[in-house]
């Protein structure tokens, strides 16, 4: 190669170095111009949260519907609409006259079950065991007089009985014959001679008065007809005959005395009949019983029909003290009166007092069921009323309903429960009210702005630009987990201090992955 050549070769080298100095000046000049104007964010160690929103209302933990549980009259409505109450403050009293009656009786029912109970307890006194003892021996000298048949003192006594009474039939037998022959011509004569005496003086006595009517003799008139009309009768008499009747009573009966006291004897002969020894061995039996059932007390049985008797006294009266008491309708905690449906002199049937626990207000949510998952007892919240939206109350949720609202039945809903506390504010009960829950947490995780990720939608990826030693990008993927409106967790693919280039032409909402309602 002749010494032009090779001139010509080393030119044109000299050309390729200058020409390639220049293009990596060029990229490096380009390269550090980017990474100055490039905005960055650097990768820190932080807590992360993610909240949502709900309204509900507010709403008494404790309400109560209070009604008349027995129909009455009512005497006193004690609380007006919108009254404070205490528990036992009275809010309605119904009449209480046929109630107090109920107790009594119920006490004194219960007082006899109670009595009989005791009685039945308590040993069998001296007296009771000896009264029975003399029945037992009395009726077992029955029996044995019957067995042993008619002593000679019974038959004699019968046979007595019997001379007795056919001695009375003789005597009236003889009373009879004497009234039957009492009464004489001689009699008869003599009472029609002195009727005839009595009429002549009646006669003397007539034609006197007529011709000097005085007093005198009208009264000598009046005797003489009295002395007439008695002569007359005892005349009628002794024609009408003797009175006997009197006499054949007396043989009637003297005679019916002789044929008993004849029975009477024959049966003491005959001795006693079986029926009668039967009965009389009964009697004996009977009597043995109860001596025995004295000194062996109560049975088992017996004791327990007298407890159960006592028993059901006591829940008698206790069902009347209860509805005495029930008669004075008390509140039943502190509250607000909020319903008043009835006035003093009405007939109490059915609700009467609507009362609610004020204090006891709560705020609850509707959540719906793609979201109830999120949701948890615990979860902190901040809480703000529609009449006061610049006032915010810290709260938590207490409870969540474990069964869905069928308020409305297009959507599955749940009511959650949040604690409210705000003495200071004059709240009333169904007031709206809105609450941002934080539904998770992350503390000290890795946290990047949500600028600095460029997701892959097709893919399913995240990646970042992490900054290198020289200044340079370059991309990584890496995992993401819990994100709020401006920090994303990662959970794998960084390092605490790395330096990311922040997309600002990336929208935060395509960053597809764990947002408010979920978490890695």
């Amino acid at each position: 190669m002749n010494r032009k050549r090779w001139l010509a070769v080393g030119a044109g080298a000299a050309i390729l170095v200058a020409v390639l100095l220049f293009t990596v000046n060029r990229n490096a000049t380009n390269n550090e111009a980017e990474a100055q104007e490039a905005e960055t964010a650097v990768a820190v160690i932080g807590d992360l949260s993610a909240s949502a929103t709900a309204s509900g209302q507010l709403l008494p933990q404790r309400e109560a519907v209070l009604a008349a549980n027995t129909t009455a009259s009512i005497t006193e409505v004690a609380v007006r609409l919108g009254d404070v109450v205490q528990p036992g403050d009275l809010l309605v009293q119904l009449d209480t006259t046929d109630l107090q009656f109920d107790v009594a009786n119920a006490e004194q029912s219960l007082a006899l079950a109670q009595a009989r109970l005791d009685d039945l307890l308590a040993p069998a006194a001296a007296a009771d065991i000896a009264n029975a003892e003399a029945a037992l021996a009395s009726a077992q000298a029955q029996l044995d007089d019957l067995l042993a048949g008619p002593s000679e003192t019974e038959i004699a006594l019968s046979e007595a009985a019997i001379d007795s009474a056919e001695a009375q039939l003789y005597t009236s037998v003889a009373d009879l014959n004497s009234s039957q022959n009492s009464i004489d011509q001689s009699q008869i004569t003599a009472a029609q001679a002195n009727l005839l005496a009595a009429q002549q003086q009646l006669d003397r006595a007539v034609e006197l008065n007529e011709e000097n009517p005085t007093e005198a003799n009208h009264q000598a008139r009046m005797q003489a007809e009295q002395a007439v009309a008695n002569a007359q009768a005892q005349l009628d008499a002794l024609l009408a005959g003797p009175d006997v009747a009197a006499s054949q009573n007396s043989v009637a009966a003297a005679n019916a005395r002789v044929e008993g006291s004849e029975i009477d004897l024959d049966s003491t002969l005959a001795g006693a009949t079986a029926a009668e020894i039967a009965n009389a061995e009964a009697a004996v039996a009977q009597q043995q019983a109860n001596l025995a059932d004295l000194l062996a007390g109560p049975t088992a049985e017996q004791i327990r029909a007298a407890e159960a008797e006592v028993a059901q006294a006591e829940l008698n009266l206790a069902d009347a003290e209860e509805a005495l008491a029930e008669a004075s309708i008390v509140a039943p905690f502190a509250g607000v009166v909020t319903a008043v449906y009835v006035s003093e002199g009405e007939i109490a049937s059915g609700p009467v007092i609507e009362l609610v626990d004020s204090n006891s207000l709560e705020l609850v949510l509707s959540v719906d069921e793609v979201d109830i998952g999120s949701f948890d007892v615990g979860q902190p919240a901040i809480v703000t009323l529609e009449a006061w939206p610049e006032r915010e109350f810290e709260s938590k949720i207490v409870t969540i309903a474990p069964s869905a609202s069928d308020e409305n039945s297009a959507l599955v809903t749940y009511n959650v429960h949040l604690a409210y506390q705000a003495d200071d504010l004059p709240t009333l009960i169904g007031l709206t009210a809105n609450a941002n829950l934080i539904t998770a947490q992350r503390d000290d995780v890795l946290l990047v702005p949500n600028a600095a990720i460029t997701p892959d939608r097709a893919a399913g990826k995240y990646f970042v630009d992490v900054q290198q030693a020289d200044g340079t990008f370059r991309q990584v993927e890496v995992a993401i987990g819990l994100r709020d409106g401006e920090n994303t967790q990662i959970t794998a693919g960084l390092a605490e201090g790395d330096i990311l280039r922040l997309v600002t032409s990336q929208p935060t909402e395509e960053i597809d992955g764990p947002g408010p309602f979920g978490g890695g």
